[in-house]
Formats: C-alpha cells, sequence, structure tokens
C-alpha cells in the first residue's frame, strides 16, 4: 500500500505504508516536515493536507472535532482534511494529499 504526498515544495512521493496507520503517521514516518503536534489525538490542526479532488469521496465525512480543528488551519479549502484522521485501508490505497501551509515542520 502507498499513498503520494506532495510536499510543500511541489514534488511528489511515493509512500510505503502499512494499512490502518494514520496518513499523518505515514508522512511523518518518512520524515516530510509535517509539525503534526498532537500525535494524531485532533488537538491542533497542524497535519492540515488538500486531499485530491478525485479522492475525496472515498473518505469518510470529518467529524465535528476535525471540522473544529480546521477552523483553527491556515487557508482551510474544500478539500482540507487533517491528515491525523484518515486512516489508510485498501479503499485508499494510492491516495493523494499535499501537505498545507501551517504544517511545515521547523
Amino acid at each position: 500500500m502507498h499513498i503520494w504526498v506532495t510536499d510543500f515544495d511541489g514534488v511528489e512521493h511515493k509512500l510505503q505504508a502499512l494499512e490502518g496507520w494514520q496518513v499523518m503517521e505515514i508522512i511523518r514516518d518518512w520524515q516530510l516536515p509535517i509539525k503534526a503536534e498532537c500525535g494524531g489525538c485532533c488537538s491542533c490542526a497542524t497535519c492540515h493536507v488538500y486531499i485530491d479532488k478525485k479522492w475525496v469521496d472515498r473518505l469518510p465525512a470529518p467529524e465535528q472535532d476535525e471540522l473544529d480543528r480546521l477552523e483553527e488551519a491556515f487557508e482551510v479549502e474544500e478539500t482540507s482534511r487533517l491528515s491525523c484522521q484518515n486512516i489508510l485501508s485498501k479503499k485508499i490505497n494510492g491516495l493523494k494529499p499535499t501537505m498545507a501551509p501551517g504544517s511545515k515542520k521547523d
């Protein structure tokens, strides 16, 4: 399984991953510079990504906690999601998130 992550420089990376992992964990563990300050607890917005429009409908709808955190994120768009709230599965194998402003690790 894998995801295709576009980093802050516009470079796309194919990241191999295991089913059941948070998209945020995959990005972080491949050492791309994502803040992910709360470690996946949905208590911040520092793992904000944009999901490619072709993939949005394959993800479960965001729960209220995620929507509340997205209100704290920078440059939220229609396809904004928190990468910690999306779990890799066969249904979203090949997912294409783009790392969003405000989530870059210094």
